[in-house]
Order: structure tokens, then sequence, then C-alpha cells
């Protein structure tokens, strides 16, 4: 009897699995190199041998975009779920260890107040935890989109796309304010309608994502729309009476106790409140400086 031939290894690593989900993520080579801080010619490197290796051709190079093939997109679903499991054994191994971690990121929604955070990470530098922490800022949907991007460890936010791979946590509710400048012609009205409002510049923040997965159900829908960059923007805007604008009420407490700002007289409403939320993945479970971040925040937050 003749033996049959060999059965042919395929061989690929946890670490090419790594960089073909940043490819993915970012659309890109040369972005997956930055995420990984590695060389372009490193990535390009680890992809072809993985292409060598599996005997298939995972993206389609006739673009200016990095797009998976139907082939590469089944190897990224099936090597995604091998990267959970692999980085769900690196957490527990670093908890059981009760290790700091060496790095944690924090996604935070710009219209959030900035003084809860600081005081956690305050705390948390009084008590000279080692882990380096980087603060990211964004804005509407593009707060889920650097979290996914950047594989963060939480974010704060006030709206995202839920889904049963993430875990999150209520927070105190914060409270939002339709201002304007008290020399401003609506602030001189007893009664402002939808109509008043669309003769005016009305003044928002710039979604920061690309993918606009959350849409900004608070904006009027007038002809005359200013975006800007972030709400400090936003509420000097208001206070030089260029428009009008929702802003949070923990930005404006001092303008509105003189007078130098006021609520409109929106028949619609002048004020709204909605419940933000600390959110992590469920596949890496925070970690003992992630722990001690929530724990102060959730302090700091009442």
């Amino acid at each position: 009897m003749v033996d049959p031939p060999p059965r042919q290894r395929i061989g690929f690593s946890l670490d090419a699995l790594e960089v073909l989900d940043a490819i993915d993520r970012h659309k890109s080579f040369a972005g997956a190199a930055t995420e990984l801080h590695r060389a372009p010619s490193a990535v390009s490197y680890a992809v072809k041998q993985l292409e060598d290796s599996l005997g298939i051709g995972l993206f389609d190079r006739s673009g200016h975009r990095a797009v998976l093939t139907a082939a590469g997109r089944m190897v990224l679903d099936e090597g995604r779920t091998l990267l959970s499991r692999a980085r769900r054994i690196e957490t527990l191994a670093t908890r059981l260890h009760e290790e700091w971690e060496s790095r944690i990121e924090i996604v935070v929604d710009g219209i959030l107040p900035m003084d809860p955070v600081l005081a956690a990470l305050k705390s948390l530098a009084d008590d000279a935890v080692p882990t380096h922490i980087e603060v990211r800022v964004e804005f509407l949907g593009g707060v889920q989109d650097r979290f996914e991007r950047d594989r963060a460890d939480l974010m704060l936010v006030k709206d995202y796309s839920r889904s049963d791979t993430l875990e999150e946590h209520s927070l105190g509710e914060i409270e939002v304010v339709l201002a304007v400048a008290s020399s401003h012609v609506l602030a001189r009205e007893e009664r402002v309608s939808l109509e008043d409002l669309h003769r005016h510049v009305e003044l928002t923040v710039h979604d920061s994502s690309e993918s606009k997965r959350i849409t900004d159900t608070r904006i009027f829908g007038g002809e005359r729309v200013f975006y800007l960059s972030d709400f400090s923007m936003k509420k000097r805007a208001i206070a030089l009476g260029l428009g009008f604008g929702w802003v949070p009420i923990s930005l404006v407490e001092e303008e509105l106790r003189t007078g130098s700002l006021v609520a409109l007289p929106y028949e619609g409403g002048a004020r709204y409140s909605f419940a933000p939320v600390l959110v992590h993945p469920k596949e890496r479970p925070l970690g003992r400086a992630g722990r001690a971040f929530f724990s102060r925040l959730v302090s700091a937050w009442t």
C-alpha cells in the first residue's frame, strides 16, 4: 500500500491576523502601519506571508483603498474570533497577576463635562498609577468610530450603536440648554417658534466620524447651519451673538447666572437631559487601571 502524501500544513500567526484586522479597520496599509507602530513595508510583508501560507489572495489591489476579497473577508471573520479569544486570555493573565496595564485608551464625547474625567485622572496620578493613559475627544459618531478603530479600552458617550459585544454602565444625567446671547434678537422674544429659529444661524458641532452612524436629531433644519469644531468654540460663537445652539449647562452655568447668555423661550422646549454611558468591550474586561478609572469616574460624576 502506498502511503498518502503528507497533508500540507497551513501556517499563520496571531500577529498576521492583527495586521489583517488593522488594515481592514483603517482601509489602508499605511493606517495599519501607524496603529501597529511598524513600517508600511513590514505590514505589506506580513500580508504577503499570510497570503503565501494560505495560498489565496486576501486583498483586491486594483483600487486605491485596501479592500478584502471574499476569501479575505472569510479569513478575517474567523481570525477575529481567534483574536478575541487571545485577548481574553491576555486580559485574564494580567488580572490574575493584578499588574497595571501598560496603557489604556479612553474616548470621550465632547458634549460631556470633562471635570469628572480629569478628577478621576488626577486621583490616579496622585496614587502614582504607572499606566500610560490616553484620552481622546470626539463628537457624535466619531466617538464610536475612534473607539473601534483604535480598539480603545473605554468610551464615555452620549449615543452609540449598541451591541452584544459591548458592556455599558449608566452615569448621572446631563442637562442641555438651547442658549443664545442676551444681545441676540431672539433673546428679546417672549416665545420662539421653529419658523423663528429658521430665520437665524444655528450653531452645532461637526460630527468627527466618517461613518456618520449617529444622527444629531436636535438640529432644527434651517438653511443656515454653522458647523464648529468643538463646544468651546460653539460657546464662544453663541456669546458673540453669531447664532443659537444647544450647549451643556455645565459649560455655561456662569453665563446663564450673570445673564450674558439666556435660554431661548422655544415653544418646543429649551432644555433636555440624557444619561451618558461608560462602555467597554466584553472580550477585554477592564484591568486594574481600567477598573480604577471607572470607579473614580463614578465617584467624581456624582
